[in-house]
């Protein structure tokens, strides 16, 4: 669905307007995917290379305590020692909060399609640089398995979603999607998911304090699982 076609757009990110009407010229044949894929970049590489703070470099405004309270819960769904892959890292900072965020010993990987983005990454994380990388989710191919990948459905035009969704989960024992803004009483990814034929193995939810309509969520699917 168009982002121009859904009423809560506007509480779910601060640059909505443009990727609603980049979906649309991709909609409409002005521009093909390949420039849908440098405007989305192009969006964000600037903004976040400039940003003064480490969250903010990731894609979040506000506080510490802020990126704190909407992003831990991704490691609600690792529940095991084992492989991490964050699609659309961008300067790294999950990857390095997310030992704090588990008990388990977590092997680090990202992708970002920004190559300074992912070069930013490189020289935060000196320890895991050698498993930064650049390149398009959608097509990505890793010749191994993860035991979690975590991505977003907004990495990719509304309907490659389902094509972004199964070539990672073909990589991945357990795919973590998010973390996403949603309505509070509207679950439409996870609907979404289960009419590809998946089932929902988990989920996490946390209440958006600054906008309160909205909840950040989390949800994830296992490999071997189908609804």
């Amino acid at each position: 669905m168009s982002s121009t076609r859904d009423p809560y757009a506007p509480l779910k990110e601060r640059a909505w307007r443009e990727v609603a009407e980049a979906n649309d010229q991709l909609e409409r044949g002005e521009i093909d995917e390949e420039q849908w894929f440098d405007a989305m970049s192009a969006m964000v590489t600037d903004p976040y290379l400039a940003a003064q703070t480490p969250w903010a470099g990731s894609g979040k405004s506000g506080t510490q305590s802020d990126w704190e309270y909407s992003r831990s819960h991704i490691a609600h769904a690792i529940d095991r020692v084992g492989s991490f892959f964050d699609i659309g890292c961008a300067n790294g900072y999950l990857l390095e909060c997310l030992p704090r965020w588990t008990t388990h010993t977590i092997e680090r990987y990202g992708l970002d399609i920004s190559p300074r983005l992912a070069e930013r990454a490189r020289q935060r994380l000196p320890d895991v640089a050698g498993h930064i990388y650049v390149g398009n989710a959608l097509t990505w191919q890793s010749g191994r398995r993860f035991d979690f990948i975590r991505t977003n459905f907004d990495y990719v035009p509304p309907q490659r979603r389902q094509h972004l969704f199964e070539n990672l989960l073909a990589q991945a024992d357990r795919l973590i999607v998010g973390v996403f803004n949603e309505h509070f009483d509207e679950r439409p990814t996870e609907a979404m998911v289960r009419g590809w034929g998946y089932r929902i193995a988990g989920r996490s939810e946390r209440a958006n304090l600054r906008k309160p309509e909205m909840d950040y969520c989390v949800l994830w699917v296992d490999r071997e699982e189908r609804a």
